[in-house]
């Protein structure tokens, strides 16, 4: 049986992926009614990734025998802004998960090395997430406000394959 702290720590973790996947289908959705679709596509996708993430965590917790406690989720807002100003909230999200799995990580580790290495998992994952979100912003203020140069970042994102990456 995991520890209780620990399982707290991991029901927030989950908690965040829970919102994430909100978060980012709000903005997806919010993307297409722009007609950026391969924006759309791309923050989709990425709803999945958050969702694969939260399902794994809990079929962890459960596998432990511990108590999976999901939390409401709040409502997400339906605009965004600008393209680029929705990528910086991508960012910063990602850099609040970011910030979480640390936290978690450095509390974990030594109470709880097992779930230690699931957390350090997803941490790792997390360099990837902030990269893509930084280039996509850094490339969204190389566009400014020049619609074809945004229209070839919509069409290059929206090559993007799904690929709901499990940490490791």
């Amino acid at each position: 049986m995991v520890k209780e702290e620990v399982q707290q720590l991991v029901n927030y973790l989950i908690e965040i992926e829970h919102v994430s996947t909100t978060l980012y289908l709000a903005m997806s959705a919010y993307m297409d009614r722009q007609d950026y679709t391969g924006m759309a596509k791309w923050l989709r996708l990425q709803s999945n990734e958050e969702r694969t993430h939260m399902l794994m965590l809990i079929d962890y917790l459960a596998g432990k025998d511990g108590e999976v406690k999901l939390a409401e989720v709040p409502a997400q807002p339906s605009d965004f802004g600008t393209p680029l100003e929705t990528f910086q909230k991508v960012l910063e999200h990602e850099q609040f998960v970011t910030n979480a799995y640390r936290q978690a990580y450095e509390y974990i580790n030594p109470v709880d090395p097992q779930t230690g290495v699931i957390v350090q998992d997803f941490l790792r994952e997390q360099i990837d997430e902030e990269a893509q979100s930084l280039t996509i912003v850094q490339r969204l203020k190389l566009a400014s406000n020049n619609p074809a140069a945004l229209l070839v970042i919509d069409q290059e994102l929206g090559q993007r394959q799904d690929g709901a990456n499990a940490p490791g």
